[in-house]
């Protein structure tokens, strides 16, 4: 997700309460997601796909199996802070816009949210 960054970059103190999912193809993790859940809203978060397997699909999979997990457990509203060129990407899943955005590193982001 930050190839240039140390992992400490993407720690979060919180790691040890989210739920960590992969996507593998043979023995290679291509994609990542971690959610956190608080009452009935889940924030995904650290959702990445390694850059030569990205365009293949495997996100998607990754993001349509997690909405389904978290609808199962009647999650309200899912939501993420989104790179503003991504936007279009989570579109495809019924997410929009909210009015909060933020810069982080240089690069612009906004919150965006689905109801379930």
């Amino acid at each position: 997700m930050w190839p240039n960054k140390p992992v400490e970059y993407v720690q979060l103190s919180n790691d040890d309460t989210g739920l960590h999912y992969g996507l593998f193809v043979d023995q290679d993790m291509v994609s990542v997601i971690s959610v956190f859940i608080n009452k009935d809203k889940a924030q995904f978060r650290k959702f990445a796909t390694q850059a030569k397997q990205q365009g293949k699909g495997y996100g998607s999979a990754l993001l349509k199996h997690v909405f389904k997990v978290l609808k199962k457990q009647q999650i309200k509203t899912i939501w993420c802070n989104a790179r503003l060129d991504k936007c279009g990407f989570y579109q495809h899943f019924g997410m929009h816009k909210t009015e909060h955005y933020f810069k982080k590193g240089h690069i612009d982001y906004v919150i965006m949210e689905v109801q379930c």
